[in-house]
Parts: C-alpha cells; structure tokens; sequence
C-alpha cells in the first residue's frame, strides 16, 4: 500500500522533485565521470609508461571525490529540505487523518528511497554517455586515436558511484524521519502563511553602499593587476576580504537602488507587472544579499577554476616542444676524463644506431675558458659547426661565422634540465677549450616506444655504464610526464569547476522556488484582479531571470579581472587558450546553469499559475 502510495506521490508531484531530481541525477552523472577515469583510453596509454602519473591521479581524484560527496551530501540535504517545506500541509493533513508518525516518516523514506533510485539510474546513463565525450576530449589531447572507440562502462566506478550516494540518501532518510517526528501540526498546516516585512531603504543609503561596494571592488582589482597572483602576504588576504566585502555591498546595495533607479523612468515602472516584479525582488534582496554573494562567489570559482584548469594545457603542450628538440638526448659526463665513440659503443652493445636511427650527431661541449680548473665552472662552449648540426637537427637555422662568439640559450639537449646560457664560438677556439661532457642526440626511425625500449635494455647492461657517467633524456618520457601534468590539471579544475557549478546553481534553484511558493498568494491575488495568465508569466520570467543573471554578471566580470591576472603570470612560460577555455566554460554554463535556470522558472510559473 505505501509503496503503491510512494509511487504516486512522486509522479503526482514530479514537477515538485524537478530541480531535486536534476541536482542529484548531476551529482550522480559528475561523481561518476571524474571516477571511471582509470577506464579511459588516455590513462591506460599513461600507466604502459608512466604508471606512478596514473596512481597520483587517481590518489587525487579519490581526495576530491571525498570532498565532493561531502558538498552533494549537504546539497541533497537543503534540497530535501525545500521539499519537506513544500509538503508542510500534505504532512499535516495525513496527520489530521490519523495516519501514525511512523507510517508517514515510512511513506517520505519510501519515497526518497524511490526518487533516489530514479536518479541514480539517469545520473549513470548520463554519466556513462559524457565520460566518452571526456575520453574523446583527452584523446584528441593525446594527438592519437585507438583502435577501438566504445562507450566506456567502469564497474569499479558504478559501484563506487551507488555506495557513496546511498550512504547520502541514508542520511536524507534519517534526517526525514527525525524531522516528522518533531514536527507540529499547527506548525505544518500553518507554514506557508508567514510573510517577510519589507523595509524599503532611503536612497542615499543604498546610493552609498553601492559607491563603496564599487570603490571596495576596484581597489580589490587594482591589487590584483599590480600585485599578481603569486605575492601570498598579508595584502593578498586583504585584497580577497576587499573582494567579498564589495561583492556584499553591491548586491545589498541592489534592494533599493535598483528599484528607486527604475522608479525615475515612470513609463518604464508601471508597465506591465513591473512595479510588483521589483517590489517583490526589492523586498526578497533585503534579505537574500548574503546568499546571493555566496552564489557569485561560488559561480567565480566554477568559472575560473575550469577556464584556467582549460586554457594551461596548451602551455604544458607547449613545454614538451621546448623541453624535448630530439626524440632522445645521452649525455656522456665522463667526457672530460675520457671521450667515447657513443654510435659505436651502442652498436657493439647492441643497439644498431645505423638502423634505429634515422637521424643522430655527436658534439662535445667545451668549458668556456681554457682552464677550467683555475676559474671553478666558467660556463659552457660549443662549436659552431657543432652548434649548426644541432640546430639543423631541429629544423632551424643556424649561424654564420661573422656572428661568433655570442651568447645562446636555444635547446640542446632532451630534457627537463636544459644547457642553460652557454656560448657558440668558431670551430678554431672551440680545439683550444677543454672538453666538458659529451651529447648524443638522435631520432628514432621506427615506433618510439619499442625503440626506446631497447636503449634502455641496453643502458641497463652491466658493463655499459663502466665506459663513463650517462644519462638519458627522453621526449616520450618528457611527454608523458607533461601529459600527466596536463591530464591532471585538467581532471581537477574541471571537477572542482563542475562542483562549484552545481552547488550555486542548485542552491539558487531552491531559493527561489522557495520564494515562489511564498509569492503564490500574491500571484492569485493578482489574477483576481485581472492581469492575464500571459502577463504573470513574464513577471515570474524576469524574477527569476534577475535571481540568476545578476551574480553570474558579477562573477563574469571578477573571473575576467582574475584571468587577466592570471595571464600575466602564464605568460612567462607560455600563454592561456582563451578561445578553447572560454568555449568549454561557456558550455558548461549554458548546460547546467540554463537546465536549473529553466527548471526553476517553470516551477515558479507552475506555483504562480496556482497549480504547485
């Protein structure tokens, strides 16, 4: 019987549970994707080489995922808690049925439990869908496709997924059941008919706070451009505190500067419903700026997070190229005690460098005075026609003899640890200098991976290495190292981004249903009076589009102020994709924050139609 009578209660009241049923299924759907990673086509390619990169990942991802059940977990709590709200009087009228307090907790668990499920199951198809979306992303990252392209499905990440968000809706339950077991029913057949007072400000009042909030934002910005991000002080915090604090101020300025503005232009005041429309916003403001600057600061964060989190990755792609001129780099540092033939050592170990190679060089650098010994380390010499091979090596011009000596810092060498300054003098001096080490550089002519492979099979022997002091320098390893970074930098921001979404989002969903349902009084009020059904619409439209449109506004133009700032430091190593970064968020706000967007107004339209 009761679960006959859970079933219908949430399909009769299904438009109810919509931006209920939306956080979870996003919830469910995001928790899912960022921990099916170790499935992914990009990840499996990392841990056949780099597989310490994989497990720092995934270490990271299980400390986020903690985190983020965390935030679901309150999440689905003060949605839960809107709902309860909504139902005030179909508890209290089960109550006044005579219907025990246990059999109604039981029919709210049974129905929890029901919607629970629901979720669970549309969060996971979704889940499942954007996780090969993400694969394909991070493939296209990768510059390389699998065989194979397949919808990802990862057991251990489902079953992780449904413990995490039972245990929430465990809570939930119990929280449910606590809270109709003190309920009162005076309380419950009451609790939509306390209204809020409005206090209209004088203007000068809200006139000033807006200037100060706005003079509070500007210095907060004029810190940050000057000062940058990287100067952790105590004006750093200072300047964050400025940054909220004029972020209060301007949205408690709004409750009376707003509507006193707009009450200036007379035929725009009384068109329409728009003088109720801002009489209503002007008297929920008064008491809602707090969340309402919590909801910018949180929208500041998803933006930011996941615009930075996009546009670095083609600055660590770009590291790879600077950081790797050859497919690989053996250094003989021995070679100031003895120089060695390294092709030939190789071949006679066993790695044919005729056959592996398409192209290599051998070069020794120099010190850069004649004795070294009497100066300590003077600096690196490097002969011009040395310096030109290399450089031709790399697809680039070289130098002519008029231009030496002079000093160079272009790459030579395969390796995060670079030469560093070094000096490019004639073949002539460069006879007269000591020798410091030695390079072999090279290009692989077959498949890099197994290529690689047998070097170091052969690097490994036991006897190699009493020839002299190497080391290896690898693009493939420098590239998997990058892309680990990359993958990582990625994984985080947008998880964090998509959090931080979520949650203002959600929270600002339920805050203006909440209103909407205290308004619903005023909105048959209203139609007794004869404003027609079209004409309310537009008003609930323009009240929840101002709910929603304003902190995004003001947390757009902080991430802007934060990204410009954030430039400036990526530019000393490499540059932000803004197109890539600002299309991705664009995208996420769009889908998340248009579907709670357009969830929420048509609740609200529902509840002003009288129909909720």
């Amino acid at each position: 019987m009761f679960g006959k009578l859970a079933v219908k209660n949430v399909t009769r009241s299904l438009k109810d549970y919509s931006v209920y049923f939306l956080t979870l299924t996003f919830g469910v759907c995001i928790f899912y994707i960022f921990n099916s990673l170790e499935s992914q086509w990009c990840m499996q390619a990392l841990g056949q080489s780099a597989s310490y990169l994989v497990d720092a990942i995934l270490i990271f991802m299980d400390i986020f995922s903690a985190f983020v059940s965390v935030v679901l977990a309150c999440l689905v709590l003060y949605a839960n808690t809107f709902l309860m709200k909504r139902r005030k009087r179909e508890l209290g009228t089960y109550f006044l049925l005579g219907l025990p307090t246990g059999r109604v907790s039981l029919l709210l668990v049974l129905e929890t439990l029901l919607i629970g499920l629901l979720a669970l199951a549309a969060g996971l198809g979704l889940g499942i869908l954007l996780s090969h979306v993400l694969g394909l992303f991070t493939i296209a990252m990768f510059s390389a496709y699998p065989a194979e392209l397949g919808l990802i499905l990862s057991v251990p990440a489902i079953g992780k997924t449904a413990v995490y968000f039972g245990a929430i809706f465990l809570v939930v339950m119990a929280c449910t059941g606590f809270s109709v077991s003190r309920a009162r029913l005076i309380d419950l057949m009451q609790g939509r008919r306390k209204n809020e007072e409005m206090k209209e400000r004088p203007l000068w009042q809200s006139v000033l706070t807006f200037l100060l909030g706005g003079g509070l934002l500007l210095t907060a910005y004029a810190m940050l451009l000057t000062r940058g991000l990287l100067r952790i002080d105590p004006l750093f915090f200072l300047m964050l505190a400025l940054g909220t604090a004029g972020t209060l101020l301007f949205f408690r300025s709004l409750s009376g500067f707003l509507l006193r503005l707009v009450k200036g232009r007379k035929r725009l005041y009384y068109k329409g419903l728009n003088l109720f429309v801002l009489r209503q916003f002007n008297s929920r403001i008064h008491t809602t700026y707090v969340s309402m600057t919590v909801i910018c600061l949180l929208l500041l964060l998803a933006i930011g997070v996941t615009a930075c989190s996009v546009g670095l990755n083609h600055t660590i792609e770009a590291n790879t190229d600077a950081s790797a001129p050859y497919d690989f780099t053996l250094q003989n540092y021995s070679g100031d005690v003895r120089e060695v033939d390294i092709p030939a050592l190789l071949t006679a170990n066993g790695f044919d460098t005729s056959r592996e190679l398409r192209s290599s060089y051998l070069c020794s650098l120099r010190y850069g005075t004649p004795r070294p010994e009497e100066a300590g380390d003077p600096g690196t010499a490097l002969a011009l026609s040395d310096y030109n091979a290399l450089m031709a090596l790399q697809g680039r011009e070289g130098l002519t003899e008029e231009e030496v000596p002079c000093l160079r810092e272009d790459p030579l060498v395969t390796g995060f640890s670079g030469i560093g300054t070094y000096r490019v003098v004639s073949d002539q001096e460069a006879q007269g200098l000591p020798v410091r080490r030695q390079l072999f550089v090279g290009n692989y002519a077959g498949d890099a991976q197994a290529t690689e492979a047998r070097l170091e099979a052969v690097l490994a022997q036991p006897g190699f290495f009493e020839s002299g002091s190497y080391s290896l320098g690898s693009r493939l390893q420098i590239y998997l190292e990058n892309m680990g970074t990359k993958l990582l930098v990625l994984f985080m921001g947008l998880y964090l981004g998509l959090v931080f979404l979520l949650t203002a989002a959600a929270v600002l969903a339920l805050q203006q249903l909440s209103q909407a349902a205290d308004d619903q009084p005023r909105y048959q009020l209203l139609s007794r009076l004869g404003a027609p059904e079209g004409m309310r619409d537009r008003a609930v439209f323009t009240q929840v589009f101002l709910a929603f449109a304003l902190p995004l506004a003001l947390a757009v133009v902080h991430a802007a102020v934060g990204m410009t700032a954030a430039n400036a430091v990526i530019a000393q190593v490499g540059r932000v994709d803004a197109a890539a970064s600002s299309a991705v968020t664009a995208a996420f706000l769009l889908v998340i924050y248009g579907a709670y967007f357009l969830a929420t107004y048509l609740g609200s339209r529902r509840m002003a139609r009288g129909r909720g």
